[in-house]
């Protein structure tokens, strides 16, 4: 182990021996998202760098605790990206807050999700044992497909240390159409382009304009901007950026910010609040005080699940209720991997 990992290898087996939870915190940007954490804050944001960068290869490993933005910096400037956009909600984030929280930016349906991404991940496990899952290439399939389920666990499974993770190449051109469309316009409209060979790599309705992001060869983004119609906008990369990273206007306010994942081509949805839809009409953001029961019944009937993801009540569960087989198959994978019940307890189901 480093210096950086000791540390934190002997808090953990200090914590499960005294079953004591621990909070796990790096760059703290994602803190809001999730229910909350018990325990004592575990800081692993001392554990940084990037390990191994082999832009021939289209692939980067680094530690957990180091930022996305320097990441991010390292790949723009070999031509590279993170292809499934990370959203950071915070100077401070991560690689492995954002690993762990498993959330992508606007590129998601088009490009595919942090999973899809992640080669393989270094952690601690609840009792401070350092495994190893995955690899760095696409072809590996030795094992449990563990890195992954890693991925979205919100640091209940273990303390992420590394990350491997696939780049893409940047697009050599890139611009924003916006149209004056209704959201129904716009849900029809994003889904028959789905179906068409059209370079799109993102898309929001918002105050009734409809923005389409569209990125490749040169010729083949003009082309595709002709076909669809619209006004360029100047400030592209600065738009989707706040979309990404909810600075835009829309997200401003007290009102509880809902998250519902569904079928694209669901109808727009007859809820109180004002409504943000992205990743083709599958990804619906709603600013309302309506009951729980009425919006996670809207996200059910679009075959799909709501979370509650900012500015929630206090004894509201964030994430929406699993089915009985797959929350006992929840509970056994966690008890597998933090056998004590300290990492991050509570974080991403109520009880455990």
């Amino acid at each position: 182990m480093t210096d950086t990992i000791q540390p934190i290898a002997d808090a953990i087996r200090a914590a499960a021996a005294a079953g004591k939870p621990l909070r796990i915190r790096g760059g703290g940007s994602k803190d809001f998202y999730g229910n909350a954490a018990q325990g004592e804050i575990l800081d692993v944001s001392g554990h940084r760098g990037i390990i191994d960068y082999e832009p021939t290869e289209l692939v980067i490993t680094a530690r957990a605790g180091t930022p996305l933005a320097e990441i991010e910096a390292a790949m723009r400037d070999k031509g590279q990206m993170l292809g499934f956009e990370p959203p950071y909600f915070g100077g401070n984030a991560t690689l492995g807050g954002c690993v762990a929280a498993g959330l992508s930016g606007p590129r998601r349906p088009y490009a595919g999700s942090v999973r899809d991404f992640v080669l393989g991940v270094r952690l601690l496990n609840g009792n401070g044992v350092d495994l190893s899952f995955g690899g760095q290439v696409m072809k590996n399939v030795a094992g449990y497909d563990v890195s992954r389920l890693v991925t979205g666990s919100l640091g209940t499974l273990g303390v992420i240390l590394e990350v491997s993770l696939k780049a893409l190449p940047l697009p050599p051109a890139e611009l924003t159409i916006c149209r004056e469309q209704t959201a129904a316009e716009a849900i029809a409209l994003m889904n028959e382009w789905a179906g068409k060979p059209l370079p799109i790599t993102a898309t929001c309705h918002v105050e009734n304009r409809l923005y389409v992001r569209l990125a490749g060869a040169a010729p083949a983004v003009r082309a595709a901007a002709g076909k669809l119609g619209g006004e360029e906008i100047s400030s592209a990369a600065e738009f989707w950026r706040d979309i990404r990273d909810q600075r835009d206007l829309f997200f401003a306010g007290v009102a509880p910010l809902w998250r519902l994942s569904l079928n694209p081509a669901t109808p727009h949805l007859e809820l109180p609040g004002p409504q943000l839809i992205e990743w083709g009409g599958a990804l619906r953001w709603i600013k309302s005080d309506a009951d729980l029961a009425v919006i996670r019944g809207s996200a059910r009937e679009g075959d799909g699940h709501a979370t509650l993801f900012r500015r929630g009540k206090s004894g509201v569960p964030v994430f929406h209720p699993l089915p009985e087989v797959m929350l006992k198959l929840h509970r056994r994978v966690k008890q597998a991997m933090d056998p004590a019940g300290i990492l991050n307890r509570g974080r991403l189901h109520p009880d455990f």
